[in-house]
């Protein structure tokens, strides 16, 4: 009888350490790891569902970029490389004569250097029917070089006669190239 009693606390002791053994070295490990991937795929989902809701965005961000590119995509032809003042002032006096405008006089200031663009102010001066002021103006906005006007003075003549002198200071751009040496 003594030896079954031990041989039950033996078997007992086996089945207990068992358990410990499955619980400590089996259950655990196995409990920490489901926890661990159940983490992962709480934050997949978190980035899955970002992804999707981004991706709705998609076609707008194409389509900003679409503009975008139209906007700047004439850069590098209307913000040329070299200088050429005199060439486009050249045109500017055309486009004057074009428009019949009188008393002309465009002169260039100084020049301004920035990290990588320079600029160039002009001012220009001339006379002739408000019309044919307004025309000039459109057609120097659809020139291949970018021109800023910064400022716009129009006076009207003495005597009303429908003439007028206008005033302009513009700012002419092209792309510095440091020079080397």
């Amino acid at each position: 009888m003594l030896f079954g009693k031990r041989q039950q606390i033996i078997i007992l002791i086996l089945a207990g350490m068992l358990v410990a053994d499955f619980a400590l070295f089996g259950y655990l490990p196995l409990r920490q790891r489901m926890r661990a991937v159940k983490q992962r795929r709480a934050l997949q989902a978190v980035g899955i569902a970002k992804a999707s809701a981004q991706s709705t965005q998609l076609p707008s961000l194409k389509e900003q970029l679409a503009k975008l590119k139209r906007a700047v995509g004439n850069y590098e032809r209307q913000v040329p490389a070299q200088r050429d003042i005199g060439v486009f002032l050249h045109r500017i006096a055309d486009l004057m004569d074009e428009h019949n405008l009188r008393e002309q006089l465009i002169q260039p200031g100084n020049e301004i250097e920035a990290e990588n663009l320079s600029c160039i102010p002009i001012s220009m001066r001339c006379k002739g029917r408000l019309t044919e002021i307004f025309e000039f103006f459109k057609s120097l906005q659809s020139l291949d070089r970018l021109v800023r006007v910064e400022q716009i003075k129009l006076v009207n003549d003495r005597y009303f006669s429908g003439e007028a002198s206008m005033e302009t200071s513009a700012v002419v751009y092209y792309r510095y190239k440091a020079k080397q040496g």
